[in-house]
Formats: structure tokens, sequence, C-alpha cells
């Protein structure tokens, strides 16, 4: 019997949530993401858990299999500060952005809080690789608003074809699309004081166009420009 592969993939990379007391591994993206992939087709949905940088390093390692056409990262976990699961956003970035050449990966969703406060650092590390962009979050973020909106993204985000990534506009329009289900005013969330944090000023995203001289750069008013100026039409 012969086996389906798939030309794309999401590599789900996830630290245990443990979002109350009796939080034995129960709550996970992955049904929400396999979700996506049945949607979209032509995509899998590659899987593991991390606990620290050297079991990202391995997670990492052995989700790179095969020759696909393109990859997304997903990361999954809790956030505070410049940490992901209590290691500096920075370490696990590089060791991606390291294997984005040889695996073509495409680009990083950061599903944890906090992280996208730090737009210039996922700039620097997706600067120089094959990366086209990096999402993350602002804010302390509810989990299944979080979870809905990270599908929402990467539904839009895994059907881009290469050269998609020439064109400023085909990446912005194509976050506009999947936040344009939500509410901007929605509350998503906290800040680190408990104020209450509505989508619009809850995520940051980053891209790096392809072609030489290309540089990564925050694009998050383009993207709600977008949408503000679409709405407007509508």
């Amino acid at each position: 019997m012969s086996i389906r592969f798939a030309n794309r993939a999401i590599l789900v990379l996830e630290s245990p949530w443990e979002l109350d007391e009796r939080d034995a591994n129960r709550s996970s993206v992955i049904p929400f993401v396999e979700g996506v992939a049945k949607l979209t087709g032509d995509t899998d949905v590659h899987y593991a858990n991390f606990y620290d940088l050297k079991s990202f390093d391995k997670a990492l390692e052995c989700l790179c299999k095969g020759n696909l056409e393109s990859r997304i990262v997903y990361i999954a976990a809790h956030g505070e500060g410049k940490n992901i699961a209590g290691v500096p956003m920075l370490s696990l970035l590089l060791r991606i952005a390291s294997r984005s050449r040889r695996h073509r990966i495409d680009g990083v969703l950061i599903g944890s809080c906090f992280v996208g406060q730090n737009s210039t650092t996922m700039e620097v590390c997706i600067e120089e690789s094959r990366l086209r962009w990096c999402v993350g979050y602002t804010a302390a973020t509810y989990w299944l608003d979080g979870t809905l909106i990270d599908c929402r993204l990467l539904a839009e985000l895994s059907q881009l074809e290469d050269e998609d990534f020439e064109d400023r506009n085909s990446v912005v329009s194509a976050i506009a699309r999947a936040l344009s289900l939500f509410d901007p005013k929605a509350e998503i969330g906290n800040d680190k004081y408990m104020n209450s944090v509505n989508l619009r000023d809850g995520m940051s995203f980053v891209l790096q166009l392809r072609g030489r001289g290309q540089r990564a750069r925050d694009v998050t008013n383009e993207v709600w420009k977008y949408i503000d100026d679409f709405s407007h039409e509508s």
C-alpha cells in the first residue's frame, strides 16, 4: 500500500499548558491544527512536545523530515517577557532560522503570551534567514481565543506560494483576511497590570520579503490599515 505524502506541513512544538491543577497534558492545540490541515488540504501536521532548549532542539530535528515545498513552525507554549516556556525566545527563533533554508520554513507563529512585545527580536532572528514572517502576541491571551486566532492565521498563511513573498501586499492581505472574522475591539486578554487588551493591540506581525536587500520589518500597522480600508469599502 502506498503512503500519501503532503507537500506542506505545520510543525507544532508544544509545551504542556497545565491550565488548571488537573490538567495532566489534557489541553492541546493539536485537534484545532489538525482541523486546519484537513480543511486546507495537502498539509500534514507534525507534532512534538518540548520542555527546555535541549528538548526543543531534538523536537525540531525530528519534525524536519522529508522534502516538502514549505513548512510553518507553530510554537504553542506559555510566554513571559522574552521567554517561551522558560527558554529565551531568541534561542528558539535562532534554532528555527538556522534550519529555515534547508527545510524550507516560511514562517513562525508564536502562540505565547507577551513575546510579541519583542518585535525587534523577531526581526533580528528572521533577518538573513529564509523565514518570511513571524507573529506573536503582546498580551496575556485567553487560551481558546488565541488558539482560534492562530488557526485562522495558519489556514491563510499556509496557502501562500513562494512567489507571494515577493509582494508585501500578498502577505499583509493574507494576515488581514485571517483577522477579518474577528472584531478588532474584542477583548483577547490582559496586559501585565490586568488591564483588558483588545485584538488590535494584542498582536505584532513581522515580515521579510524575498529578494536581495530585503530586510525584516514590523508590518502590524499595515495589517490593520488594510483591514480598516477594506471595512470602509464594504
